[in-house]
């Protein structure tokens, strides 16, 4: 029975790789890794690349924006090999984590390297491909955590999972069927009665029905479940902002529909949660073993706001109001929405997830969305963001302490 200092063997047929962590901070840094991918793409053409070597050239070619060429070489590398070892802190390690991942863009599992990179937890994850069984037996390990996302393109990753977790040989975190709840017209049904929370109803609507409102041959609110203008609306599927605009009348939802093609949308009512000051603010919380942390706040002039395009960096002033939220969250903004917080932490019921909400002007916490798979890092310029590093490393401890609990807490058990 493994421990926390005596991990259990690891199997031989594991490849390393750089990872997502360090290849992402060297990307963010602005480093040039257009020779690290010259370099890898001569051994992949020479056949002398490994496994990991060949996955982490597929996150280097989605990193430079080509996402299509990036999954390709993903997929023929996971059809060949599915398990493989970051890099660790520490050796010998503390305890084994196996990530349980699905073949899907860079943006589709949870970025776990980044929560676990300086704990000195040792980290593998394991691909669930498509028509290929799991391995029975699973590769040793201490703790496993799903880190497939909600989306379209994980569901038969997580019902392989789902078909396995009654029997998982070890304490099985974020396990898959909580996972399902996090789709945006699952979630306002899971957690839209909760005291203190506005999160408004997400209706999935097909692009004809759309069309017939846009042509004044239908009524938005018949169309789609009763919402009325103004409303936002995105592609199904869609993530990051792809797609979402905000539609005020059927003319703009003909003008959005002419620039777009695809089949399926979702479409929820807008709220206006701009401050008095006319200004947006939208948070990020980690929720980490039922415990909320501040993750990030951005501050903008428009609605449709994220940290990237919220000019913090520009903005001594904004920085300032950001690193209280850090400094105050427990007895502010976390006390203030606490009745919240705690019924949608106790809705969701996963170890780990973030948050993305802003206030109202009434008071309520506004949920945008909730997801497993939302990029928490400490890649920020210390300089900078001075407040960053002691927030981020709180919450890695935390996340590590919970792994750890839960091992500690199973063996317990079997003694």
């Amino acid at each position: 029975m493994p421990t926390d200092t005596q991990p259990s063997p690891v199997p031989q047929e594991i490849a390393d790789r750089i990872g997502f962590a360090r290849l992402t901070k060297r990307a963010f840094d602005g480093e040039n890794l257009f020779p690290l991918w010259q370099s890898l793409m001569t051994k992949v053409d020479e056949g002398a690349a490994s496994a990991g070597e060949q996955l982490d050239l597929a996150l280097i070619t989605q990193l430079f924006g080509h996402k299509q060429a990036g999954l390709s070489v993903q997929t023929e590398t996971l059809a060949q090999h599915r398990l493989f070892r970051s890099p660790c802190a520490s050796a010998p390690p503390k305890m084994r984590v196996l990530a349980l991942a699905a073949d899907i863009d860079m943006g589709g599992n949870t970025p776990i390297e980044f929560l676990l990179e300086t704990s000195g937890i040792e980290l593998l994850t394991l691909y669930v491909v498509d028509g290929v069984a799991l391995p029975d037996p699973l590769p040793a390990h201490d703790l496993a955590i799903v880190i497939a996302s909600d989306s379209d393109e994980c569901r038969a990753a997580l019902a392989a999972i789902a078909a396995r977790a009654a029997n998982w040989p070890a304490p099985l975190l974020n396990p898959p069927h909580l996972i399902g709840h996090l789709d945006r017209d699952k979630l306002y049904r899971l957690i839209g009665d909760v005291d203190g929370l506005d999160i408004p109803a997400t209706v999935p609507v097909g692009r004809d029905a759309l069309a017939a409102v846009a042509a004044g041959h239908a009524t938005l609110q018949n169309a789609a479940g009763g919402v009325a203008f103004p409303i936002i609306v995105r592609p199904r599927g869609s993530h990051a902002g792809f797609g979402l605009a905000r539609i005020a009348d059927s003319v703009a939802l003909a003008a959005y529909l002419d620039e777009r093609a695809e089949a399926d949308y979702f479409v929820a009512r807008y709220v206006d949660y701009a401050s008095d000051d006319g200004l947006f603010r939208k948070y990020r919380i980690v929720v980490v073993d039922g415990k909320p942390y501040a993750c990030h706040m951005a501050i903008a002039d428009r609605w449709d706001i994220w940290y990237l395009n919220a000019g913090m960096a520009q903005s001594e002033a904004k920085r300032l109001e950001e690193a209280a939220f850090f400094h105050t969250f427990d007895i502010g903004f976390g006390r203030r929405h606490r009745t919240a917080l705690s019924g949608m932490i106790e809705g969701i019921g996963l170890d780990y997830f973030t948050i993305d909400c802003a206030q109202t002007p009434a008071g309520d916490l506004l949920v945008f969305e909730i997801d497993n798979t939302a990029v928490v890092h400490n890649m920020d310029s210390p300089e900078l963001y001075p407040y960053k590093p002691p927030q981020m490393t709180k919450i890695f401890e935390a996340f590590a302490a919970m792994l750890e609990r839960r091992v500690a807490s199973r063996l317990q058990g079997v003694a």
